[in-house]
C-alpha cells in the first residue's frame, strides 16, 4: 500500500443495486426514507439510489412514481451526492431511444436530483454512450462512463484499457469498471486497475458483487493498485449476488493509509433499519435464499446478480424451478452464439430469456423480439463473431445494422408529448410512457384518477 494517505471513497448501493440484486428491486420508498437522515451523515462519496430496474419495478410492482421517489430522496439527502445507473442509448428501457429522448431524460434526471450518472452500454459500443455522456455534462451532471467487464475469447485487459482511454477522450469524468457478475478476480483486478491508472488520469470506480465470494478480495487488491472509489452495500442487503458489505471493508481499512474515514457506529445504525426491511422481505418470499450464498459456478455461467433473481422469477412463473441449473448451463452457449455480449441489462435479460426458452421449448425453436434485435445489430456491434446459422434462424437474410443504431431513429419526444397529452401531465410522465408504454399509461391513469371521497355525513337535528 502507498505510504501517503489516500482515503478510499465509498458508494453505497443500499437504495438501488443491493435490493435489485437480492430482492428483484422491491424495496419501497417508505422503506428508504426513515434511514435517510443517518445515511446523509455518514459521508459517502455517493448513494446509488435510482436507475437500473427501479423505474420499471416502481410502477409495475410497487405502484410508485419513480420521479417522486427521486424527489423524496433528494429532499431527504441534502448533503450526499445521488447516483444513478443509465444504460446509454437504452436509458432505462429495453430498446434504443432517439437522441432527443435521451437528452430530455438526462435533463430531467439532473433537475430532479441526480448528481452522478453512471453510463454504460451492454455491448461496450462507445457510440451508444455518446449522447448520454454529452447531455450529462451539458446539464451539469458528473459523467461516470462504465466499462462492462466480462470474460470471453474477445475480452482481455488491453481491450478494457483501450476502451477506458476512448471514454476519457469522450469526456468521462470518472471511469467505472462495472463487474456485474463478480468475474473480476483479485489479481486480475490489481493488474487491470494498475494498467488503467497508468493510462487514464480520471478517477477509477470499481463495482463488483460477491456472487462468487471473491468481491472483498477483489476490492483489497484493487485498492492496493490505487482504485479511487468502490461500491459496497450495507450488510442487511450485502454479499451473495449483491455488493460486498460496507461495514466489513470500512473496518478492514481502519488505521491504514486507505482508511475510509466512515464511522462504523453510524453505519451500524443505518444497517439496523435495513435489517428490519430485509427480514420482512424474507418472510414475504421476496428475498430468495438462493441469492444470498456463494456460487462459484458463476465463474462458469457468468450470470450477474440481477439476472439470477430474474431467472428464478421467470422459472417460478413457469412452474419450472427444477430447471434452474439447466438454464444456467444454457446461458454461456447462447452467449457464444450471440457473439459474446457482456451479460448486463438488457443483454443479460435477452440472453437469459433465450436460455429459458431453449430449455423449456427446445433449442432456438422460438426467438424473442429482443433476441432478433440483438442479432440484427439494433443494440450495437456485438463484440465477437455471431453464429451465422443462429442469426439466419432468427432474422433470415436481413442485413445486420452497421451504423450507430440511434442514427436510424427520428426525433420522437415531441411526438410522444402530443400523443400523450391526455395521459401525461409533465415531461416526466411523457418519459415514463416512452420507456414503458405497456405499464406507464395505466399507472398514470390510476395515479391521476379522481380520488373517491367519503359521502358527507349529515347531521341530524334532534328536537326536544
Amino acid at each position: 500500500m502507498a505510504n501517503e494517505r489516500k482515503p478510499l471513497l465509498i458508494t453505497d448501493t443500499i437504495l438501488r443495486d443491493a435490493h435489485q440484486s437480492q430482492a428483484a428491486t422491491r424495496m419501497k420508498t417508505e422503506d428508504m426514507l426513515p434511514a435517510c437522515e443517518i445515511l446523509d451523515r455518514i459521508g459517502y462519496f455517493s448513494l446509488e439510489c435510482w436507475g437500473g430496474a427501479t423505474f420499471d419495478a416502481c410502477m409495475r410492482f410497487l405502484h410508485e412514481d419513480p420521479w417522486e421517489r427521486l424527489r423524496a430522496l433528494r429532499k431527504a439527502l441534502p448533503n450526499t451526492k445521488l447516483q444513478m445507473l443509465l444504460r446509454g442509448q437504452n436509458l432505462l428501457g429495453y430498446r434504443h431511444y432517439a437522441d432527443d429522448t435521451v437528452e430530455m431524460f438526462v435533463k430531467k434526471s439532473i433537475e430532479n436530483g441526480i448528481d452522478i450518472i453512471r453510463i454504460f452500454d451492454a455491448l461496450n459500443d462507445v457510440r451508444n454512450l455518446q449522447a448520454a455522456m454529452k447531455y450529462t455534462k451539458y446539464y451539469g451532471g458528473t459523467a461516470e462512463a462504465a466499462i462492462s467487464y466480462t470474460i470471453s475469447p474477445v475480452h482481455n485487459e488491453q481491450y478494457f484499457v483501450d476502451l477506458a482511454a476512448k471514454l476519457e477522450e469522450m469526456g468521462a469524468d470518472i471511469i467505472c469498471i462495472k463487474d456485474m457478475a463478480n468475474l473480476l478476480l483479485p489479481y486480475e483486478a490489481f493488474s487491470l486497475v494498475k494498467a488503467l491508472k497508468e493510462k487514464v488520469s480520471v478517477p477509477i470506480h470499481l463495482h463488483t458483487h460477491n456472487t462468487t465470494g471473491t468481491g472483498d478480495m477483489t476490492y483489497l487488491l484493487a485498492l492496493q493498485a490505487g482504485v479511487d472509489i468502490v461500491d459496497t452495500a450495507l450488510s442487511p442487503f450485502a454479499n451473495g449476488t449483491s455488493q460486498p458489505a460496507t461495514e466489513s471493508l470500512v473496518a478492514t481499512l481502519k488505521g491504514t493509509p486507505r482508511d475510509t474515514g466512515l464511522d462504523l457506529s453510524k453505519l451500524s445504525e443505518a444497517a439496523a433499519h435495513f435489517r428490519t426491511v430485509a427480514d420482512r422481505m424474507k418472510k414475504e418470499g421476496i428475498l430468495d435464499p438462493k441469492v444470498l450464498g456463494v456460487d462459484t459456478n458463476t465463474l462458469l455461467y457468468q450470470v450477474p446478480g440481477g439476472m439470477l433473481s430474474n431467472l428464478i422469477s421467470q422459472l417460478k412463473q413457469a412452474h419450472a424451478e427444477d430447471k434452474y441449473y439447466e438454464v444456467l448451463e444454457e446461458v454461456p452457449r447462447v452467449r457464444a452464439d450471440f457473439g459474446y455480449p457482456p451479460l448486463v441489462t438488457p443483454t443479460s435479460q435477452i440472453v437469459g430469456t433465450q436460455a429459458v426458452m431453449n430449455v423449456l421449448t427446445g433449442k432456438y425453436n422460438t426467438f424473442t423480439k429482443e433476441s432478433k434485435g440483438l442479432l440484427r445489430g439494433e443494440y450495437g456491434k456485438l463484440p465477437g463473431a455471431v453464429n451465422e446459422e443462429v442469426r439466419r434462424m432468427a432474422i433470415g437474410d436481413e442485413p445486420p445494422v452497421t451504423c450507430r443504431p440511434a442514427d436510424l431513429l427520428e426525433p420522437e419526444f415531441e411526438k410522444y408529448k402530443e400523443e400523450l397529452k391526455d395521459t401525461a401531465k409533465s415531461d416526466e410522465d411523457v418519459l415514463l410512457c416512452a420507456l414503458f408504454p405497456k405499464v406507464a399509461p395505466g399507472f398514470l391513469a390510476e395515479k391521476y384518477a379522481p380520488k373517491k371521497t367519503e359521502p358527507e355525513t349529515k347531521t341530524l337535528k334532534v328536537f326536544y
